[in-house]
């Protein structure tokens, strides 16, 4: 099935922004962030489809998934 992946902010760095992953039937965003090379302890917000979901949801094929650090500022 295929994926498309959005990081944001400073998941981007040495990562493309948008791109599309080849995963297999039953995989979860936990194995999105194995392939990205992203600790799940780093990811403050998981959206699929644009809504907050879990990490070990099973995904679907077309499913959009965002990731974000978390974000400081002032």
């Amino acid at each position: 099935m295929k994926v498309l992946v959005k990081v944001f902010a400073t998941f981007r760095e040495g990562r493309q922004k948008i791109q599309t992953l080849e995963l297999e039937e039953g995989s979860t965003p936990k194995d999105i962030f194995k392939i990205l090379g992203i600790e799940e302890s780093e990811i403050a917000i998981m959206l699929r489809n644009g809504r907050d979901r879990e990490n070990d949801i099973k995904l679907a094929d077309g499913d959009t998934i965002s990731l974000f650090p978390p974000v400081g500022g002032g």
